[in-house]
Formats: C-alpha cells, sequence, structure tokens
C-alpha cells in the first residue's frame, strides 16, 4: 500500500532502494520493525476513526 503511494508519487525503484538504505543507516535494523508496528498501529487507528468505530487508548 505505501509503495503504491510512493509509485503514484513519481518514485521509482531506484529512489525507493535509496529511501530504504538511508532509513536503515539512521534507525538501525532492530529499530525498524517497532516503527512499522507502531506505522500499522496509526494507520488502524485512522481507519477505525474514518470509519466511526471507537479507538480503544491503552
Amino acid at each position: 500500500m505505501i509503495v503504491n503511494l510512493l509509485l503514484l508519487a513519481g518514485l521509482g525503484g531506484s529512489e525507493l532502494l535509496v529511501i530504504l538504505l538511508v532509513v536503515l543507516l539512521l534507525f538501525g535494523g532492530r529499530k525498524i520493525p517497532e516503527l512499522m508496528r507502531g506505522l500499522g498501529r496509526g494507520v488502524k487507528e485512522f481507519k477505525d476513526a474514518k470509519d466511526g468505530n471507537a479507538v480503544d487508548n491503552k
């Protein structure tokens, strides 16, 4: 989904590879899964709020 949005924004494969390498250098391999979990939670909360479902804040 995110890759599709980036491709629609005019970014090609080489640009995505450079972005991936920069993210890896900035955050390191151990931090990326935690960042992706947080991103997934944010997307889920956004979809729930958009659909009108109650969001459970923990």
